[in-house]
């Protein structure tokens, strides 16, 4: 591939065709370009699925927070309403 771009590059700089050359040089940074915004973009959507990952996780551990310590005061008044 990198074969193909290199031999239309020096065919048209060889032609002296100096405007299709320019238009082929700024397709190319435009290619370039847009594969950097899709990999930024990609990135970002990695790093907030890792970030959504971590709520669930904390959100999970509290609510079984909440359930054992909710369980325990249960266990602990029905002790206390015995021993009186």
């Amino acid at each position: 591939m990198i074969k193909f771009f290199r031999k239309i590059r020096q065919k048209t700089l060889t032609e002296n065709k100096f405007g299709k050359y320019l238009t082929y040089a700024i397709g190319e940074i435009i290619l370039v370009v847009i594969g950097i915004f899709l990999a930024i973009q990609l990135n970002n959507l990695n790093e907030n699925r890792k970030e959504v990952d971590k709520e669930v996780s904390f959100l999970l551990r509290l609510k079984d927070d909440f359930n054992s310590d909710i369980t325990d005061l249960s266990r602990e008044d029905s002790l206390a309403s015995i021993s009186f």
